[in-house]
C-alpha cells in the first residue's frame, strides 16, 4: 500500500509499505478513504517530537471504512464508515476512567507517532470500540475529518481549559486551523469579544468571516497596544496560544488581564520563559492539555445539525498520490492561503 513515511527531521516520503494487520482481538484494520495534515506533523517533521521514529507512517486524522475487525470487536464490522479519533484509548486505566484518553496507558496519541498512522491507504487501530465513532449515513465525511483532531483540541486544549464564558473577552493567538476552530467553538459560549493575533492578513480576514469581533496582524509591529485598546486597557481574561513558538506563549503572558487563564494548545518543540516577575501577584491560571476527545460526540451531533459548519476549514483537496504537494501547499500557508487540506486515499 501506499504511505507518507517520515524518514528523520526534514525528511518525507510517498513509499511502498505491507498492509496492517490485526495484531490484537480489539484492533481493526480501516481502509482511509480521507486523510488530512496537521500542525503536529510540520512539528515531527521539525524534530520537535522526539516520540516519533524514523520509518513511522505519519497522520492521526481521517475516516474510513472498516476492512476487518478483531475477535473481540462487537459494536463495529467490515463495511461500517467511521471516524478515526487522534486519540487511542482502552477505556479500562485509570487515566481512561477519568477521561484523561490521551494518557491512556496503552493508547494516548500514539497513531502517526508511536505506531503507524492514517495518511495510508489502510491503518491499524488499536481498542477500536472505543477509539472509533461511526458515521451517520450522508454525513458530510470530509468535514467530518475536522473531527478527528482541530475542532476537539481547539474546543477541549483552547475553549474549555481558557474558562471561556458568556461576556468574557478573549484572545486567540495563532489563526491557524486549531486557531479558527477555537474561533469557532468559543461561539458555544457567547464571549463579548475574541480577538485574533496572526501575521497572516488573509488568515485574519478568514478569522472575520468566522465571526472574530477584532482582527490584529502583528506581522509589522508590537500587538499589545492594540489589545490593550480593545479592552480598556485591562487586557483579556482568556489567551489562547494556538501557534507553539515561544513568541507565542510570551504574548499571551502581556496580554492576560488579572484573574485571566492561558490556555496552551500548541505543540512546542524549544523552552518557553515564564516570566514570573510579572505574574506572581495576577492570580493568572496556566493551563496545558493533549487533547483528551471527551467532546467528540458532542461535537459529532452539533456538526450534524448544521450549528459547526466545520467544512469551511476545508480549502484543499489531494489525492494521497499528490501527498507531497498536500505538504508543500500545507507548509506555505502564507503563500497558497491553506487551511485543512484533504487527502483522498
Amino acid at each position: 500500500m501506499k504511505a507518507l513515511v517520515y524518514h528523520g527531521p526534514g525528511i518525507k516520503s510517498l513509499d511502498e509499505r505491507p498492509m496492517p494487520k490485526l495484531l490484537s482481538a480489539t484492533d481493526a484494520i480501516v481502509k482511509v478513504t480521507r486523510t488530512t495534515i496537521c500542525g503536529t506533523d510540520l512539528h515531527i517533521l521539525k524534530g520537535d517530537v522526539p516520540t516519533c521514529e524514523p520509518g513511522r507512517i505519519l497522520g492521526h486524522e481521517g475516516v474510513g471504512v472498516i476492512e476487518a475487525v478483531g475477535a473481540a470487536v462487537s459494536t463495529f464490522k467490515p463495511g461500517d464508515h467511521v471516524l478515526i479519533s487522534c486519540i487511542t484509548s482502552c477505556g479500562k486505566c485509570d487515566y481512561c476512567r477519568r477521561g484523561m484518553y490521551s494518557h491512556c496507558t496503552t493508547g494516548g496519541w500514539i497513531l502517526g507517532n508511536k505506531i503507524d498512522g492514517t495518511q495510508a491507504e489502510y491503518v491499524r487501530i488499536p481498542h477500536a470500540e472505543t477509539s472509533l465513532y461511526p458515521i451517520p449515513a450522508g454525513a458530510d465525511e470530509d468535514a467530518l475529518v475536522m473531527l478527528s483532531d482541530i475542532l476537539p483540541t481547539g474546543f477541549e486544549c483552547g475553549v474549555l481549559n481558557g474558562k471561556v464564558q458568556p461576556g468574557s473577552t478573549v484572545a486567540i493567538v495563532g489563526s491557524g486551523p486549531i486557531g479558527l476552530a477555537a474561533l469557532l467553538t468559543a461561539q458555544f459560549y457567547a464571549p463579548a469579544q475574541i480577538i485574533m493575533i496572526d501575521r497572516d492578513a488573509n488568515r485574519l480576514e478568514v478569522a472575520r468571516a468566522f465571526g472574530a469581533t477584532a482582527c490584529v496582524n502583528n506581522a509589522s509591529g508590537d500587538p499589545v497596544p492594540e489589545i490593550m485598546k480593545l479592552t480598556g486597557g485591562i487586557g483579556v481574561d482568556c489567551a489562547i496560544e494556538a501557534v507553539g513558538v515561544p513568541a507565542s506563549f510570551e504574548l499571551c503572558e502581556l496580554i492576560i488581564a488579572p484573574g485571566g487563564t492561558i490556555a496552551n494548545v500548541g505543540v512546542h518543540g524549544v523552552k518557553v520563559d515564564l516570566h514570573m516577575e510579572c505574574l506572581w501577584d495576577r492570580n493568572i491560571t496556566i493551563t496545558t492539555r493533549l487533547v483528551d476527545t471527551v467532546s467528540t460526540p458532542m461535537l459529532l451531533k452539533t456538526v450534524g445539525s448544521g450549528r459547526l459548519e466545520a467544512g469551511k476549514l476545508i480549502t484543499h483537496h489531494f489525492a494521497l498520490n499528490d501527498v507531497l504537494k498536500a505538504y508543500e501547499t500545507f507548509s506555505q500557508a502564507a503563500d497558497t492561503h491553506a487551511l485543512k487540506v484533504i487527502i483522498e486515499a
